[in-house]
């Protein structure tokens, strides 16, 4: 698989794309005011302790306090020792256990291999079950100051994720405070090199600290690994004496921004290349390549191109599809995307490709091909949650069996933790995929503020249904016969249209004098009744 990392830059946007065998496999984007905020250390306090769903919320001085569940929850001992002066207290104070994982270019959690999971329900209960009985109790108080770390940005009315046990990615490393233990990335797959990699790294941390070395670690130098140790290291010193100093809530440590965290995750063996059209970034991520990987800096190249490097390499084209909800397969089928408030559901349908002879080879070819698309939308789209796939219905078993494999195979691609349960004999498909960040869409758009997402506005008859109701209770509570009406533009007109107007109507029907008045600045599907002898908005007085 050929795969390139392109990134477009501007005074007030970076955008970065992967690229796979020429088709744009995800994106990632920064602008003013949405700012990459995974991986940040903030020093806050605790403003409530909810038992109850085993969570508690924290005070880090965003809007919205966040969101901390008891198993983020690491040694909060570990934690105070790190206010105390006597350096042998502190040292005894790193032997904490929190167990943590290497973080991706968007600051997901780094999986060592896509986890695609075949689980029934039961199972999955029981499961969970068993982790909750294992976890130890947490006494958390209000007002308690506490040291969390971001794992997933707000989403909607929700305020970030954090968690208490702190992990600090580099290049080649992931360091982890008050934890002795050293992993290696599963995707590492000689045994000689795993083994080699686990005691130069054991050999090189300090006491009390713990590491996961990660897959792009494979076949570097000791020097390598040593200059990336002492970097995460000297960070970690750098937010201990912070700490020492910092009232909550404030923050402690800011993680890369979403360019550099891409390079610094994503940019592997794998990559062939990254292109760049900024000459300053240029001289950044390639003088960071040359002090982490020396082996790959001529794989850094600046664009000079005069036709944009987004529509030079097809992903400009690639990018105006995530705005829509229908997404054509080159079999003549095509996806429907719905996001609702509890999932994401999706629809496939076979469109123009609908032979009537062999119905079942055809859906399948159809399911098979939607598979793959489903798979690289998700990933483009970065959907995250609960995903329910809508497939067209397969009578042979075996045939929605090779469906389900396509999805488990394509899904190897996908950095974040998926759980894929079988089709079903309806043909659904259930999945939950890791959520990390908003979805791609709400970084490049907002909600409507007319039908405030949800595509659809309030019919103009039933606006004007609803104002001759409103005035029916006037003339029958009034305390006048005159009365003001301001509208959106498009509701006087339907209001005025035909000879004897649908106002004139309204206004003999029940002995009321309306002054229209059409307003711009009014939504179409609502309106404002004013007094005419005092100038009052007395909608509310009539509302039912």
């Amino acid at each position: 698989m050929r795969k390139e990392i392109i990134i477009n830059s501007t005074a007030n946007e970076h955008r970065v794309a992967i690229i796979e065998d020429g088709r744009l496999a995800e994106l990632f984007v920064e602008s003013p005011g949405k700012e990459r905020n995974v991986g940040d250390v903030y020093l806050g306090r605790v403003a409530k302790v909810m038992p109850g769903i085993r969570a508690a919320f924290v005070d880090i001085g965003m809007s919205q306090d966040a969101f901390l569940h008891f198993s983020d929850i690491g040694s909060l001992e570990d934690f105070n020792a790190m206010f105390d002066d006597d350096d042998e207290d502190e040292e005894e104070g790193n032997g904490g256990t929190a167990h943590h994982v290497p973080t991706n270019g968007d600051g997901s959690a780094e999986q060592p291999k896509s986890e695609v999971a075949v689980a029934t329900a039961g199972e999955q209960r029981d499961s969970y079950r068993r982790r909750e009985e294992r976890r130890p109790e947490v006494n958390l108080q209000r007002g308690q100051e506490i040291l969390v770390q971001i794992t997933k940005e707000p989403q909607g009315k929700k305020g970030v994720r954090v968690r208490s046990a702190i992990s600090l990615p580099g290049r080649f490393l992931v360091l982890i405070p008050f934890d002795g233990k050293v992993g290696v990335s599963k995707k590492l797959n000689n045994f000689k090199e795993k083994r080699r990699l686990r005691k130069t790294v054991r050999g090189m941390l300090p006491s009390g600290y713990g590491a996961i070395i990660r897959t792009v670690a494979e076949g570097k130098s000791d020097e390598l690994l040593k200059t990336d140790l002492e970097n995460l290291i000297a960070q970690w010193e750098n937010i201990e004496k912070s700490v020492k100093n910092a009232k909550a809530p404030s923050l402690i440590y800011k993680d890369m921004d979403t360019t550099s965290s891409v390079i610094r995750d994503l940019f592997q063996e794998a990559v062939e290349r990254i292109v760049l059209d900024d000459k300053k970034l240029f001289k950044e991520i390639r003088a960071y390549v040359v002090s982490s990987s020396p082996d790959m800096a001529d794989r850094v190249e600046l664009y000079k191109d005069r036709i944009p490097v987004f529509d030079k390499y097809g992903v400009e084209k690639d990018i105006q599809t995530l705005f829509n909800k229908k997404v054509w397969l080159k079999s003549g089928g095509y996806l429907y995307i719905e996001k609702t408030e509890a999932m994401t559901v999706i629809d496939v349908n076979s469109g123009r490709y609908a032979a009537k002879r062999e119905q079942e080879l055809n859906s399948l070819k159809t399911d098979l091909e939607a598979a793959r698309e489903v798979c690289r939308q998700l990933r483009l789209r970065d959907i995250g949650g609960l995903v329910v796939i809508d497939f067209i219905d397969l009578d042979d078993e075996r045939n929605r069996k090779k469906v389900y494999d396509e999805m488990k195979k394509e899904m190897k691609r996908d950095r974040a933790k998926v759980t894929v349960l079988p089709m079903t004999e309806f043909g659904l498909v259930q999945i939950t995929r890791q959520r990390i960040r908003q979805t791609v869409s709400m970084s490049f758009s907002e909600a409507c503020p007319t039908c405030g997402g949800t595509g659809m506005v309030q019919s103009k008859n039933t606006t004007i249904n609803e104002i001759e109701r409103w005035i029916r209770r006037f003339s029958t509570e009034r305390k006048g016969w005159r009365v003001e009406l301001r509208v959106n533009p498009s509701i006087a007109e339907h209001l005025t249209h035909g000879t004897i107007s649908r106002l004139t109507k309204i206004q003999i029907k029940f002995l009321v004098k309306v002054k229209l008045i059409a307003d711009q600045n009014i939504a179409s599907d609502d309106f404002k009744f004013f007094s005419a002898r005092d100038n009052k908005d007395i909608t509310d007085e009539h509302t039912a």
